[in-house]
């Protein structure tokens, strides 16, 4: 092939159908030691709160629980995960959570959703005085949310007295206790406590939205639901896998309130409803440690798992495009 031949292969355009690769950015020196800087200090708290009690966790595993005819310990191998596995009360405890999640994430996905897409086409003063209406429960956290459901949920002190007569409902602990309440009543409680923060971290995804986009989608005749359909919603998908996967974590670390919610029952609920119940108790109930590390980490392989699922199937980390 001549050499003028080459230089206009070389040359030529790409065919119109063809898509070009993003060039790479190489980082410079300077940022990359601003970067590593940046990342220090979550570096450190990275292995205090997580490699760290995560090795610990590894290495309690496998000792073997001292009994009063054995109290020796000493290595155990896997017999505290097999222990663990054959509990009567293990696969319990995840039908427990599972139920809890498919009642919770959808409701939670789709109220976060909805209610940024409207507070993100509500500018101005509406807007952000929404976006502090819904904020407001999520600063009832923990013990204060709880107190609140335990007002609501008892049927002769409750605003809501009615519902309860209407479903044959005379005291808190029917309504807690009764068969199939508690994944509805906790999908309540943790969907009117976090939802306010969420929509505004996704509220802060559409901010992100350039006016270009949104305005060349308009010109193009986008009405507001195929705008919000067609263009909002796949730009803040990373926001929206990211909502989910901290959801996800959150549900899979229930205790609080299945346990306090019990003990204004009266101890009508199982003590060990959740995995991270059955954990504490093969902790301090029955004083098998390994048994309750190796509890722990089966809870966080279980959601490592689903956690890097939902990574990448939305994208969460993937390199930004820029057109």
């Amino acid at each position: 092939m001549s050499t003028a031949l080459m230089e206009d292969v070389a040359t030529s355009p790409p065919e119109p159908g063809a898509r070009r690769r993003p060039r790479r950015r190489v980082a410079r020196p300077s940022e990359t030691r601003g970067a590593w800087v940046l990342m220090a200090p979550y570096l450190v708290l990275l292995m205090i709160a997580g490699i760290i009690p995560v090795a610990y966790a590894i290495k309690t595993s496998l000792e073997k629980a001292p009994t009063p005819l054995d109290p020796s310990g000493g290595f155990g191998g896997v017999d505290s995960f097999r222990t663990v596995v054959t509990d009567y009360r293990f696969v319990d405890t995840f039908v427990n959570i599972f139920a809890t999640l498919v009642v919770w994430l959808p409701i939670m996905t789709i109220g976060i959703v909805g209610l940024a897409l409207l507070v993100h086409a509500s500018p101005g003063w509406f807007g952000s005085s929404m976006r502090f209406v819904y904020y407001i429960p999520g600063a009832l956290a923990g013990v204060a949310n709880l107190v609140l459901w335990v007002y609501l949920l008892n049927p002769s002190q409750s605003p809501i007295e009615g519902f309860w007569q209407a479903l044959g409902v005379d005291t808190i602990k029917q309504a807690v206790a009764g068969p199939g309440n508690l994944p509805f009543i906790l999908a309540a409680m943790m969907f009117f406590q976090g939802v306010g923060q969420w929509v505004i971290v996704v509220n802060g995804g559409l901010n992100g939205i350039s006016e270009e986009t949104l305005e060349a989608a308009r010109l193009d005749g986008a009405n507001e639901w195929r705008l919000a359909w067609h263009v909002k919603l796949p730009i803040i998908r990373p926001w929206i896998g990211y909502a989910v996967l901290m959801n996800l974590a959150y549900g899979f670390q229930l205790f609080l309130e299945p346990q306090l919610l019990d003990q204004v029952a009266s101890n009508a609920l199982d003590d060990h409803w959740t995995p991270t119940q059955l954990g504490y108790a093969f902790a301090f109930s029955n004083y098998n440690f390994p048994a309750a590390a190796a509890m722990s980490l089966i809870l966080l392989v279980i959601t490592l798992a689903i956690g890097l699922l939902v990574v990448f199937r939305t994208g969460l980390f993937g390199e930004e495009e820029h057109r």
